[in-house]
């Protein structure tokens, strides 16, 4: 009888694993965007000097109220170097840090990597077509929410007003 059990165990583990491993390769599936190369000297050429610094060298913007920080229309932020659609306006929030917070970035479309410059371990993210660098993610965003702060450079995005129209 515990031999009957062991093995109901065993093909149970074996079975919960394998749909595990579905479910990850059905999210890469659903989560791929097509990457863009470029050499360093062609986005000297498309960008401005302040978007190559910040998207490509990895640079801050310094923190403020210009920019996008108290700007809350309706519509999408994109990547300024590549045009991916990044963040819905419906998920910017005033965090008074300085920079454009976000609670969350549409599925897909941002890179997590882990950044231990500074002296200190944060997350960066960055436009997963293009690799540029928008700023890190922090655990203290709205808690009624996802608690996730995207603390965005605004120099490394754009704004595209929302189609009333429609």
């Amino acid at each position: 009888m515990k031999g009957f059990f062991l093995i109901l165990i065993a093909l149970f583990s074996v079975n919960c694993t394998s749909i595990a491993q579905e479910k990850k390769t059905l999210l890469k599936k659903e989560t791929k965007t097509t990457t863009m190369a470029k050499t360093e000297k062609e986005w000297k050429e498309i960008l401005t000097p302040e978007q190559y610094h910040i998207l490509r060298e990895k640079g801050t913007d310094r923190p403020g109220n210009g920019g996008y920080t108290k700007h809350f229309e309706k519509g999408t932020y994109v990547c300024a170097a590549c045009n991916t659609q990044l963040f819905e306006s419906g998920s910017k929030y005033e965090s008074h840090c300085g920079w454009p917070s976000f609670d969350d970035a549409i599925d897909g479309t941002v890179e997590f990597t882990r950044d231990s410059t500074l002296g200190m371990i944060r997350t960066e993210i960055t436009c997963k077509a293009c690799d540029g660098h928008l700023g890190h993610i922090f655990d203290d965003g709205p808690r009624e929410t996802t608690g996730k702060r995207y603390c965005v450079n605004t120099t490394s995005i754009k704004f595209v007003k929302a189609d009333n129209e429609k």
